[in-house]
């Protein structure tokens, strides 16, 4: 979940994050980390609001790691903030992916003012789910439309609960909503490990979530996620309705019934096989498979192998 009073702070210099601290007090919750690598799973797992971070000389590396991170669809939106030294040139901005920067002299003066103005504007303008923090239908149609009218090949995934309407109709939603963040983190992590750059995933809405990854990699991720999904869902579940394997909810008649645990299914297209002018077509054939999917007793993954011609 996204959390909009959280700044992240990166440097190796305590005497730098000590004045930060004491500039930003009650203004936001600072977390410090001393390098940017070290940061990645905090910033992935929470989404916060800003990332300030120290450069003080022209690093390759932090800034490769830099503009990588504002080029990956999940974390485009993060706002990033430089600290630079008073006599550090910018090696121009084609080649450093921030938002905004502030030399060091001018922090007391200015730091303050300018982070509350970097979260205001970050609340206006960044679309995600507020609930697993992943981007919303705006962003999802944009990726789509974007990789085909660049002609680019990839696979569009669309996954969906199985018997989640009886859950949260036994729990309550708090304890869906649980469920829902559980594998929102799952489907990123596991996406993000198979493949960490130009991979996306977003949230549709409710329990609909896709991604977008190389067409070689889809399947075998998509067999991850239902694996580890299958082995996580039971510990949400109340030990006597875990040990039966099933739960009693009502149906939308009114009538008791009995449904098994929560399961996934995940539908998925590629655009090798036939050519997609616009993300709609694309997204419906992925919705048309996750339908499918859904037919089929347990978790599972389907993908359009039609003949184009029939499709």
């Amino acid at each position: 979940m996204s959390d909009s009073k959280t700044v992240v702070v990166i440097s190796r210099d305590q005497v730098l994050t000590s004045l930060i601290s004491k500039f930003l007090k009650g203004l936001c919750q600072i977390v410090e980390f001393a390098t940017l690598g070290s940061s990645l799973d905090y910033i992935y797992g929470s989404n916060p609001a800003i990332l300030l971070i120290d450069i003080t000389s022209d690093d390759p590396t932090v800034v490769s790691m830099l503009n990588d991170l504002k080029s990956d669809p999940v974390l485009g939106h993060l706002s990033v903030f430089a600290v630079f030294g008073d006599s550090f040139v910018v090696p121009g901005w084609d080649n450093l992916l921030i938002d905004d920067y502030i030399k060091r002299s001018s922090l007391e003066a200015e730091i303050r003012s300018r982070i509350e103005l970097s979260m205001q504007r970050a609340e206006r303008t960044i679309e995600v789910n507020p609930l697993t923090g992943l981007p919303g239908n705006i962003q999802i149609t944009k990726q789509i439309q974007k990789r085909l009218g660049a002609g680019d090949q990839f696979a569009l995934a669309y996954a969906d609960l199985d018997f989640f309407k009886p859950y949260n109709d036994r729990y309550g939603f708090s304890r869906g909503d649980e469920v829902l963040k559980m594998l929102g983190r799952l489907i990123l992590n596991t996406v993000k490990d198979r493949q960490p750059h130009s991979s996306f995933v977003g949230h549709v809405g409710g329990d609909d979530i896709v991604f977008i990854m190389d067409c070689d990699a889809v399947e075998e991720t998509s067999g991850k996620i239902i694996g580890y999904f299958d082995r996580i869902i039971p510990t949400f579940y109340d030990i006597e309705d875990r040990t039966k394997g099933c739960i009693e909810s009502t149906d939308r008649e009114g009538q008791k019934k009995v449904y098994p645990l929560i399961g996934i299914s995940i539908g998925i297209v590629c655009n090798d096989r036939k050519h997609f002018a616009h993300y709609g077509e694309m997204a419906e054939v992925a919705s048309e498979m996750k339908r499918f999917a859904k037919t089929v007793k347990g978790s599972c993954f389907k993908v359009d192998k039609r003949n184009p011609s029939r499709v």
